[in-house]
Formats: structure tokens, sequence, C-alpha cells
């Protein structure tokens, strides 16, 4: 298998052997057919005004993936004539010709924007590159391979075959983008994806899906759904084809962090509660809690997530200690 990597470590190396062939050593390949700048994808229809291509939407997930504290920004894209399926909530169905983008930045300097790309009609036929911007700000251009300390500053920028060690997680390769992510909730007026974006790109309404219980226990299972539940999910689907990172593949199946539409009468229904408390979870117990040990270390083997986070992020440890404290 070949797989080109960036220079992020130990680690990347490990997650890019631990690939599927036919989703991972692909990716080089793949990523030569994408445009080589940014400002070609069709994100834009004029970069320096910031003014987006068309039929190009905003979103924001309710639970964000932890980078490092960088800034985000996310669109999507899908082609006339399409729709995303989301009749079953828990797997949307992406039609070929899907882009979805996302901007890292840093103290308001666009650092890297990184495209996934639907290339074919199955449900590996992903494409990710990432676009490096320049120092003018200008455009960005494609990085294949990724970069180390983008623009002078500690952020390193992905390949685009590593890019699937979690994409892969899941059937559809998509995250971020979901029922879950972009529900209407009974108790908070945000808007993940406008109404109008919603019409355009959705085939079926957002649902109304409220996670269960008081704030703190829905932070902590929005956080694990965002940040932990692409690797460690029970999908049969994505199981079988072979996860890209699954450095234990018994306790990789076993937990699982996802939230389901089906599973969410109660904070004891969820994923994460049945199989996460009493192994990785101690009741009352963060400090003895698996779970909080590796998030809160970073190392080669001893952090979660392995990859993609140099940094520990306080608050979002904070907000699991508390909820396993008062377990």
């Amino acid at each position: 298998m070949s797989c080109h990597l960036s220079l992020c470590g130990l680690a990347s190396a490990i997650v890019c052997l631990a690939c599927d062939p036919r989703v991972c050593a692909d990716q080089p390949g793949r990523a030569t057919a994408l445009p080589e700048r940014l400002s070609e994808t069709g994100l834009f229809a004029n970069v320096a005004q910031q003014r987006l291509g068309s039929r190009v939407f905003a979103y924001t997930p309710s639970y964000a993936l932890w980078s490092d504290g960088a800034d985000k920004r996310r669109w999507v894209y899908v082609p006339a004539g399409e729709q995303v399926d989301t009749r079953d909530p828990d797997a949307w169905q992406f039609p070929e010709g899907t882009k979805l983008w996302k901007e890292f930045s840093h103290d308001g300097v666009r650092l890297e924007t990184r495209l996934l790309q639907k290339v074919g009609p199955g449900s590996a036929d992903w494409s990710a590159v990432a676009y490096v911007w320049g120092v003018d700000q200008k455009d960005a251009v494609k990085a294949p391979y990724g970069a180390v300390n983008a623009l002078g500053t500690a952020h390193d920028v992905p390949a685009s075959g590593e890019c699937f060690a979690c994409h892969d997680g899941r059937a559809n390769r998509v995250l971020g983008f979901s029922a879950i992510q972009l529900a209407r909730r009974t108790y908070d007026d945000s808007v993940g994806l406008d109404a109008e974006g919603s019409a355009i790109v959705l085939s079926e309404a957002l649902p109304t899906l409220d996670v269960p219980g008081i704030q703190s226990q829905r932070a902590a299972l929005g956080y694990l759904h965002a940040n932990c539940s692409h690797c460690h999910n029970q999908s049969g689907s994505a199981a079988a084809a072979g996860k890209c990172l699954d450095p234990n593949q018994s306790l990789s199946f076993e937990l699982d962090f996802s939230l389901r539409s089906d599973a969410l009468l109660s904070v004891g229904t969820t994923a994460t509660y049945r199989t996460a408390v009493g192994r990785v979870i101690e009741r009352g117990k963060p400090q003895d809690s698996k779970l909080v040990q590796l998030m809160a270390g970073r190392g080669a083997f001893r952090q979660m997530p392995p990859i993609g986070t140099e940094q520990v992020d306080e608050l979002g440890l904070r907000a699991l200690r508390d909820w396993i404290g008062a377990l």
C-alpha cells in the first residue's frame, strides 16, 4: 500500500499503515483531478470579496471537532437537480458532485481550506485535499502532501490520504454535516443550516432532535459525538470496510460515542452511556477514567484523539470531567 504523508509524526504513519487500501491509498491520485487553486473549486464567486459561489451554503454543526483552537468556517454545495437524501436521519446519502469545505484560521489569518468532494456514485467515492493559503491571503494552493507549520504557525495541514483516517469511520464518509449536527432543538434556537440552504440541499426538512439530559450532559454527549464517534462507533458498513484508524479493533468497535436519532429518549439510552460507562468512564471518578486520562495527555500512543491535535482541549476536558463527576 502506498500512502503519502505530511511530516506530522509517528501517529500519522501508524494511521496510514492501518488504512483500507480502497479508501486511502488512491487519495493522492484522486487529488490530482481536483483544481489547483481554491478559487477554482466553486467555493467563492469572488475570493477577494468572500462572495460565495452559486448553490454554496454556510453551515455550523452543533458540536465542533477540536482543532487546537483554530477558528473554522464550513460550506456545502450540491449540484443543480440533486439533493442530499435525508430520509434516514442517521445515514444521509450524498449525490455525486457534492462538495464540503472547511476553513481553518488563527487570529484572523486563513491557513488552509479542506475540500471533500464526491467523485463517484459509491459510498467510498470521495476525494479530499487541503488548500494552503498564501501570505497575501488572496488564494489557496492545493497541497496533496500537506504542510507543516502553515504560514509560520504551529498548524499542520494533513496529506490527502490522512483525511480518511477519520472520514472512513462513517459509511458515507461525511462528518459534521448530519441530522444530529444540524437538527432543530426545542431548547435552542440556533440554526445550523438556514432555510434557503435546507430547501435546496436537503430532500427532507431538518427534524427536531433533542440531545437528552440537562445542559452539562448534552455538552458532554455532543462533545464525544463530534470528537470520538467517527472512530468509536458500531457502524456495520464502516466496520466491514476496515476503518483507517483502528489501533485497537476490539475496543474501537465495542465503544460507541454516536448520537443516534433512535436512542435519544434519555441519557441512559445513548450509545455512549451503554458502551462507555463502566469501561473507559468511571462513575463519579473522572481522574480514574481512561477516557479523561487519554484526552488529558499528548504524545504517541497516549492521547485521544490520536491525530489532528497537539494541544489539550481544556474546556472540553472540563465539560467531560464535570459530567463524569456527577454520574
